[in-house]
C-alpha cells in the first residue's frame, strides 16, 4: 500500500469515521503482549481517552513515569457498503513505536512519535461487522531514532527513560484515529508551487494517483466561484485577481482534485490552500515579495493532563493569545505538531517554522557517561557505530514531515535539527546529507536553517554554512553571567554577534530561543532570578541587542507557555521559561511583549 500523508477528507468519493474516544489500555512490562494473544484483546485493562499522552492521567508515579510496551483496544465498525474499496486506518501519531493489528492479524508497523501513518485493513476486516483494532506501543528512547535518549533499568527492575532534550517523553496514541474509505484507484499525493505574476498567479502542480485515469484540478474561491482549473497529473493553473495570503490576512483558495473516466468521478480530494511566495534574500525574509520580520514564539504541544494530546481548545486559546500579544510567528519545537494546528496557522495567518523531532543529538553531561561508559574513549555524537541507523530514521522523518506539510501556507521553513552538537568536523556530512535532501524533497524550496546551541560559536560551529538562515538559541544573563552580572552577559552577547556579523555573508539571522525561567508568583525589588522583574531587565537587555543589528531578522521568545520537563534540581515542576503559564495565563512578561510588538512593523528593519 502507497503510504499517503493526505489530510482525511469526506468527497464525493471518500468516507471518514473518527475511532476517538475510550480505548481500553494495558502495560506490558514484560512485553508478552503477543505471545500472551493481547493481539486479540486486552486480558487486564482499564479505560483510556484516545487522543492523549497516558502519562498524566494516572495517579501514581510508577504509572506516570512508564516505560516500555503498552497497548490499546477498541472495537470498530465496517459498513457492508464499503466492499471492493480500501479500508484504511490512519493513526495521527503513536509515540514512539507501533504495531497495529485487527482481528488478530498484524497489519503494520511504524517508527516515530510525531507524524502520521496509515496501515491498510480490506484483507482482514468483516463487514457489517464489529472488528477488534490492537495497538502495541513502546515509548523507549535510544540513540538510533529521534528525539535521542537512553533507557535504563532501575534496582527495582522497572525501566526508566533517559531523555538527551529538556521536556517530559509523554507517550501514548496522542493524536486522533480515522477510519477510511477510499476507492481502489485513488489521488495519493497532490503539491503545489507559486509564483506571483503581476496581478495573477501562476501555481504548478503535481498530482499521484494509484491508476491511469485522468485528473482534473479546479480552483474555487472563498465564495464558492471557480476560478481557475487545469487537467492532467501535472500542470500549471493560473488564478486571475489573486488574492494572496499573508500575516493576519489570511486568504485560502479551495483546491479540489479529481480522478475521472469521462463524465464519472473516480476519485475527489480538496485541499484549502493560501497562495503566497516566501524566500530569504539580501538578508530579508520576504513574504510576497516585502519584508517580513518574525516576532514570535517557541512552543510545545503540551497542557495539563492531557500532556501532548491534541486538545483543540489548547490549540484554538493559544492563537487567540499569540494574536492579542501581537505575534506573527512559531516554531514548533521540537517536533512536527498536529495537523490541526497547521490548518488553523493557515486560517489565522500566522508563519511557522516546522521542525523534525531531531533534537538530542549531541554530547552533554547527561549523555555523555551512559554513551561512553566503559569505553575508555571519547568519541563526538556523529561519530558513534550508531550514525548511520540514526540518519536513516531521520531522513525519513524528514521526508514524511514534508510530504505532510509542503502545501501549508503558513509553513516559510524547515528547522532540521535542534541545538546538535557542531562544533567536530564529523558533523558536517550528516548535516549537508539532510539540507540537500530537504532541498530535493521540496517543490517550493523553502528555506532550511537548524537551532544553534549556545556552546557553537562563529569560530567553533562547523556547520552554520548549510542553513539559508541561521537561528541562534542564547541564555546571556540566565544560564551563563545572570543575576547581577547582566552587564557581563550583554557585553559577551554583543562580543558574539559582532563575530557572526563578521562571516554571516549575507545570510539572516533569527532568535529561536531566549529566555529565563519566572515563577508567576514571585516579586521582588530590587529583581532576583525567577521573578518577574528579573524576566523583564533580561528581556529588555535581549532586545537591546536585538535592535542594535539590522541583520537579526526575528525574535522568537523561549517559551510561549511553561511546560512539563523531566524531574531534576535546574526545573520546579517543569520548565518556565513561559510568557504565559501552562494554564494559558499572562505573566508580566506577556504585556511587556504586547506593548514591543504591537509597536513593531511588519517590515521591521526591512529595505528602505
Amino acid at each position: 500500500m502507497i503510504q499517503s500523508l493526505l489530510y482525511p477528507r469526506v468527497t464525493e468519493t471518500r468516507r471518514v469515521i473518527s475511532l476517538d474516544g475510550m480505548w481500553k489500555f494495558q502495560f506490558d512490562p514484560a512485553s508478552k503482549g503477543v505471545e500472551e494473544n493481547w493481539t486479540k484483546g486486552l486480558p487486564d485493562s482499564c479505560s483510556m481517552p484516545v487522543p492523549a499522552s497516558f502519562c498524566d492521567i494516572f495517579t501514581d508515579k510508577d504509572s506516570r513515569e512508564y516505560t516500555g510496551d503498552f497497548w490499546y483496544e477498541t472495537d470498530f465498525f465496517v459498513p457492508g457498503e464499503w466492499k471492493d474499496n480500501e479500508i484504511v486506518i490512519r493513526f495521527g501519531s503513536v509515540t514512539h513505536r507501533a504495531r497495529v493489528f485487527v482481528n488478530g492479524t498484524e497489519v503494520g508497523s511504524h517508527v516515530g512519535g510525531f507524524l502520521p501513518f496509515n496501515v491498510c485493513v480490506n484483507d482482514v476486516v468483516k463487514y457489517n461487522q464489529y472488528n477488534k483494532l490492537c495497538v502495541q506501543a513502546n515509548n523507549e528512547l535510544s540513540e538510533t531514532m529521534i528525539p535521542c535518549g537512553a533507557t535504563a533499568t532501575l534496582s527495582n527492575g522497572k525501566k526508566i527513560s533517559q531523555p538527551y532534550f529538556d521536556f517530559y517523553n509523554y507517550a501514548g496514541i496522542q493524536r486522533p484515529v480515522k477510519l477510511l474509505m477510499l476507492p481502489k484507484e485513488s489521488i495519493t499525493d497532490f503539491t503545489v508551487n507559486h509564483r506571483i505574476t503581476g496581478s495573477d498567479a501562476e501555481v504548478d502542480y503535481v498530482v499521484e494517483t494509484t491508476g491511469q485515469n485522468n485528473v482534473l484540478v479546479e480552483v474555487y474561491d472563498k465564495k464558492g466561484n471557480k476560478v481557475a482549473e487545469a487537467n492532467g497529473k501535472t500542470g500549471t493553473i493560473v488564478v486571475k485577481d489573486v488574492k494572496l495570503w499573508n500575516v493576519h490576512a489570511a486568504y485560502l483558495y479551495k483546491f479540489v482534485v479529481k480522478i475521472v473516466d469521462g463524465d464519472t468521478v473516480i476519485d475527489e480530494y480538496y485541499d484549502t490552500i493560501g497562495i503566497r511566495t516566501f524566500e530569504v534574500k539580501g538578508g530579508h525574509f520576504l513574504l510576497n515579495g516585502k519584508p517580513v520580520y518574525l516576532k514570535g514564539f517557541g512552543k510545545h504541544e503540551d497542557a495539563d493532563i492531557r500532556g501532548r494530546g491534541l486538545d483543540m481548545v489548547t490549540v484554538k486559546r493559544d492563537f487567540e493569545l499569540m494574536k492579542w500579544i501581537g505575534s506573527n510567528c512559531f516554531r514548533t519545537s521540537h517536533y512536527p505538531y498536529a495537523e490541526e494546528v497547521y490548518y488553523m496557522a493557515d486560517e489565522e495567518g500566522f508563519l511557522v517554522i516546522d521542525e523534525t523531532p531531531a533534537v538530542g543529538l549531541m554530547e552533554s553531561t547527561m549523555n555523555f557517561l551512559a554513551a561512553n561508559q566503559g569505553t575508555g574513549k571519547k568519541v563526538t555524537f556523529f561519530e558513534k557505530e550508531t550514525t548511520p541507523i540514526l540518519l536513516e530514521h531521520h531522513r525519513e522523518v524528514l521526508k514524511d514531515m514534508i510530504k505532510r506539510d509542503k502545501n501549508h501556507a503558513s509553513v516559510i521553513a524547515w528547522s532540521i535539527l535542534n541545538e546538535p552538537e557542531t562544533n567536530h568536523e564529523s558533523a558536517t556530512p550528516y548535516f549537508e546529507n539532510l539540507f540537500d535532501y530537504a532541498h530535493e524533497l521540496d517543490m517550493q524550496k523553502r528555506p532550511r536553517t537548524f537551532a544553534v546551541i549556545m556552546m557553537s560559536l562563529p569560530h567553533t560551529c562547523k556547520c552554520w554554512q548549510v542553513c539559508d538562515f541561521v537561528s541562534l538559541n542564547r541564555y546571556y544573563g540566565w544560564y551563563v553571567m545572570g543575576g547581577y552580572g547582566m552587564v557581563d552577559a550583554e557585553a559577551a552577547f554583543r562580543k558574539e554577534m559582532d563575530g557572526w556579523g563578521a562571516i554571516r555573508g549575507e545570510r539572516p539571522f533569527i532568535f529561536t530561543e531566549y529566555g529565563a525561567d519566572t515563577l508567576p508568583s514571585e516579586h521582588k525589588l530590587p529583581s532576583v532570578m525567577w521573578s518577574q522583574e528579573y524576566q523583564k531587565e533580561y528581556l529588555d537587555m535581549n532586545h537591546r541587542v536585538f535592535d542594535s543589528y539590522d541583520w537579526i531578522q526575528g525574535e522568537l521568545v523561549w517559551n510561549f507557555a511553561d511546560f512539563q520537563t523531566t524531574e531534576g534540581i535546574m526545573r520546579a515542576n517543569g520548565n518556565k521559561k513561559g510568557i504565559f503559564t501552562r494554564q494559558r495565563q499572562p505573566k508580566d512578561a506577556a504585556f511587556h511583549f504586547k506593548e514591543r510588538w504591537d509597536n513593531l512593523p511588519i517590515d521591521y528593519k526591512g529595505e528602505k
